[in-house]
């Protein structure tokens, strides 16, 4: 092993110990995993806005009678775009109605018949803006810091929620939506690795399972029947992300992307603050400094890239599987969640089942992680998605009887698999990239996510001429998915590498592996 390796692979193990030693999972910790996964609230409802945002209410058209001489007479027909068939009346809707029991940019903007696309197309320019800033923040991350993108993040979150609110026009939203997905992907790629790289080993499959996800997604169901209008939601929103931004004063930046990056000067000024917020004495960092300024003479400080990934074989292998099966969690999960209107039953309650389901799914990830790894977790959580997508798809092609029942009932079973695996997914990824490529990795695989998410309003939309089709695709790409995970080198009870390491060894995590174990972390 070359002296610079030897030296990436002391970095690791020295930030690990310096965490413990400033406490581990101490108060600012906590502080931290408020701000950052608490403030999910607001990437929540946003994420899931279209679900309700986009649900067309019961509508009526006014047809009138061509036979009726002088005298008026019209007739209703609920959600029909023609008049009734063999019947004499004019093929021209004379008036529209709407439900009063909820308003949706539908009933705002009249997005029905001919113009029903407009909705699927406006969630689908959503999840664009998630692409395009996935790929964009992973890198910023990595070159100015974990901190101010995450709060620039919230920034553009709020703002563009406001604007939604006022819109005039669907095209005015769409490109607010548009907006909120770059907020939101800019959250979502950074928020993770910000969070993790103040946690110690031991603990870190357990804070990322908490549910805070699912618990805000049931949540915004609970908020969408007492509000039922798609403008109060938004400034709703709004409202929520500002008392986060706040956190600004108190969350550090990333001491092991300052040390990545040769900032020990700040880095020393970071731990001296989690050990001092956490009531610890300030640990020895002599060598860290050491080490660092050794780095520092046999290279400068490198601007890390998508390029340095691919350079990597064994980065760019674990990369591409990685990268699949986001893309087929990305497509799965908003399928489902945005195709609510295809269960049978009430649409508030049914977006309520869909989120509270994922909440024992994904407190049972900590267990299982810690339990039987990453990789089987993922594995078998995929695998039990699979087996809920095809049965729904099944149901949904014989149509025996009772089959709303079953529908529904296999549908949470699928949202239940493709959550939990997805929740171990992300720990998974992320403790299989460097510090130094960990933002522009993970931030790749978010974004590749949003392809499968941007195809899965128009699959829903087609599902409605096409029986099964959205939850035939989800069944298939979940068992892929669940083989693709198993050809994956766990990454269980392994040290985070801060630096790329050139390694000819199968598991290059081996030897900080085999030191953690005798330690007991896991």
């Amino acid at each position: 092993m070359s002296e610079m390796e030897e030296l990436k692979e002391k970095v690791d193990d020295i930030l690990e110990r310096i965490l413990i030693e400033c406490g581990g999972l101490g108060k600012l910790q906590w502080i931290v995993i408020l701000v950052v996964i608490g403030s999910k609230l607001a990437i929540t409802w946003s994420m899931l806005m279209m679900s309700f945002a986009g649900a067309t209410p019961d509508w009526w058209c006014a047809w009138a009678n061509r036979t009726s001489g002088f005298n008026d007479s019209y007739i209703d027909s609920l959600k029909s775009c023609r008049p009734p068939s063999n019947s004499s009346f004019d093929d021209t809707c004379l008036s529209i109605r709407f439900s009063d029991e909820m308003s949706t940019v539908v009933s705002e903007w009249n997005l029905i018949c001919d113009e029903e696309w407009i909705t699927s197309t406006i969630t689908t320019i959503q999840m664009g803006g998630l692409l395009a800033s996935g790929f964009i923040a992973g890198q910023v991350a990595d070159l100015i810091g974990r901190k101010p993108t995450f709060f620039l993040s919230l920034v553009l979150l709020a703002a563009s929620n406001l604007v939604c609110g006022f819109s005039t026009s669907w095209q005015m939203f769409a490109v607010a939506r548009f907006v909120i997905g770059l907020a939101c992907g800019m959250y979502l790629t950074v928020f993770f690795n910000f969070v993790l790289e103040f946690i110690p080993t031991r603990y870190r499959a357990m804070v990322m399972a908490i549910p805070a996800w699912p618990v805000f997604a049931a949540f915004f169901g609970l908020v969408c029947w007492w509000l039922r209008d798609w403008q109060y939601i938004h400034y709703a929103t709004a409202i929520i992300t500002a008392p986060f931004l706040l956190g600004i004063f108190v969350v550090p930046e990333s001491f092991r992307w300052l040390v990545s990056h040769l900032k020990t000067e700040k880095a020393e000024k970071v731990i001296n603050h989690i050990a001092k917020i956490n009531g610890k004495k300030m640990p020895d960092v002599t060598k860290l400094i050491a080490v660092c300024k050794k780095e520092a003479e046999l290279k400068t400080d490198k601007k890390y890239s998508l390029i340095d990934i691919f350079r990597d074989r064994r980065l760019t292998k674990h990369s591409f599987l990685l990268w699949f099966i986001w893309l087929a969690s990305g497509y799965s999960y908003y399928a489902i969640s945005f195709g609510v209107e295809e269960l049978s039953g009430d649409l508030y309650l049914n977006m309520f089942l869909l989120s509270a389901v994922e909440i024992p799914a994904q407190a049972v990830t900590w267990f299982f992680n810690n339990c039987i790894g990453r990789r089987w977790t993922c594995f078998m959580f995929y695998m039990v998605a699979a087996v809920g997508g095809i049965a729904v798809g099944t149901v949904q092609v014989l149509n025996p009887t009772n089959s709303s029942t079953i529908i529904n009932g296999c549908a949470m079973v699928a949202k239940l698999g493709v959550a939990a695996a997805w929740a171990s997914l992300m720990t998974f990824t992320t403790e299989t990239y460097p510090t130094v490529v960990r933002n522009i990795g993970y931030g790749c695989a978010n974004s590749i996510s949003r392809v499968g998410a941007m195809a899965a309003p128009q699959i829903v939309q087609l599902s409605k001429s096409v029986s099964g089709l959205m939850y035939f695709l989800c069944g298939t790409l979940m068992f892929f998915s669940a083989i693709s995970a198993a050809l994956v080198p766990d990454t269980k009870g392994k040290v985070m590498e801060n630096q790329i390491r050139k390694s000819g060894r199968s598991d290059i995590y081996q030897m900080s592996g085999e030191m953690k174990e005798k330690e007991g972390i896991s």
